[in-house]
Parts: structure tokens; C-alpha cells; sequence
């Protein structure tokens, strides 16, 4: 009986040392190309059969040196990923990365990665930059330079802000998923399709319904390309 409840206790451990570390699922082999048109649905993609792989698998001609185009967004920023859907070789391996480029007075407004860790890197400019823990939320924030490195762990509501009026800002962030997602929280919380009651919503705000449905009517653009 005892040692039952010893084997117990050790599967449980095992269990959740598993949850903790856990994140995209581990390479099992030295590759697992995705075959995003398999009609197999798994956590991730189906791996293609390593004999028909080429290096174009693992390849993007990204054009990464190149400025994005920053005008049109209403946050001033634009967030190009590069994950799974365009490197296929990235299945597995619990990596991405993004160039996000800031106008003047511009931002990535607060959002999460809900299956990432990210850590930034300044190439050009000045950000603010800053995350919010869970509940009671204590702000980490801090202005980068050009070379400076920041981290955001994952699932926290983060953010990042060029405060310079007549410069542009450029930063590279890599992230511990293939997939990482992204929910940009004004977009969530006022955009969402159906939209949520604008009682639920004046309640937690503790402003008027008026309000809410004002912030609703808006366009709540998506600055991730």
C-alpha cells in the first residue's frame, strides 16, 4: 500500500513538473516540417516526411532589413511575425520572431502572448516599454535604447511606446512558441465579434453604457501582419 501511494506521488510529481515546463510540444526527431495541408488535426502541425523536406522548408526570403510601412496603422506601429505559418521548419521547435517598427509618438499597444515568453531588442530609437503582473497588478517598466534588451514573460499584458515625436523606433522580439498568438486587450475587450454586453462592460469599467457603446462603434485595427 505504501508503495502504491509512493508510485502515486511520483507519477503526480511527474505530472506536474510536465505542466510547468511545458510549452510548444518537443522535437521527438531533428525536424518536423509542418504539412500545413494535412487533413490531420494535431496540436501543431503534422510533420511532413523528412525524404520530400528541402532547405526552402526552413527559409524566408522575410526582407527583415526593410522598414514596414507605419502610416496607415492608428497605433503607429506594425508587427511583422515570422512563425509556423511561414517557416514550416518551425514546427516544434518552440521559437518565433517578429520586427515591429514604431513612427514617431507610435505603439504597440498592450496586448499578451498567450503561449510565449518574449525578449526584445532595441535596433533603432527609444521605447517605453513595460508589463503588468497578475492581479494586483504591479507595473515592470523601463525606457530602452538602442541596443538595450527587455523581457516579457509570458501571458502578461505588456506593451511598448516610442516617446520621440520626430523619430522612428525598430526593435526584433523573439518568442518561445512557433505559434505564440497575440490579444491586443482594447481590441478584445471592445472589438470582439459578437461583441460583449455593454452591461458586463459598464459594470467593470464603472462608466456609463454610453461610453462603452462609443468605444464599441470604433475600429479597433489590428497591427500584426
Amino acid at each position: 500500500m505504501a508503495s502504491s501511494s509512493f508510485l502515486l506521488t511520483i507519477l503526480l510529481a511527474l505530472a506536474a513538473s510536465q505542466a510547468i515546463v511545458a510549452s510548444d510540444p518537443s522535437p521527438l526527431q531533428d525536424f518536423c516540417v509542418a504539412d500545413k495541408h494535412s487533413p490531420v488535426r494535431v496540436n501543431g502541425f503534422v510533420c511532413k516526411d523528412p525524404m520530400a523536406v528541402n532547405a526552402d522548408g526552413f527559409f524566408k526570403a522575410a526582407n527583415l532589413d526593410k522598414p514596414r510601412d507605419t502610416k496607415t496603422s492608428k497605433v503607429g506601429s506594425n508587427v511583422t511575425l515570422i512563425n509556423v505559418m511561414q517557416i514550416p521548419g518551425l514546427n516544434t521547435l518552440g521559437i518565433s520572431l517578429a520586427r515591429i517598427d514604431y513612427a514617431p509618438m507610435g505603439e504597440n499597444p498592450p496586448h499578451t502572448h498567450p503561449r510565449a515568453t518574449e525578449i526584445l531588442t532595441v535596433l533603432e530609437g527609444t521605447l517605453y516599454v513595460g508589463f503588468v503582473t497578475s492581479n494586483p497588478n504591479k507595473l515592470f517598466a523601463k525606457v530602452l535604447n538602442k541596443g538595450d534588451v527587455f523581457v516579457f514573460p509570458q501571458g502578461l499584458i505588456h506593451f511598448q511606446f516610442n516617446p520621440v515625436y520626430d523619430k522612428p523606433a525598430v526593435a526584433i522580439a523573439a518568442l518561445s512558441s512557433q505559434n505564440p498568438g497575440a490579444i491586443t486587450i482594447a481590441n478584445a475587450v471592445f472589438g470582439s465579434k459578437p461583441p460583449i454586453s455593454d452591461d458586463v462592460l459598464a459594470k467593470a469599467f464603472q462608466v456609463e453604457k454610453g461610453t462603452i457603446d462609443w468605444l464599441q462603434a470604433q475600429f479597433w485595427e489590428n497591427n500584426h501582419y
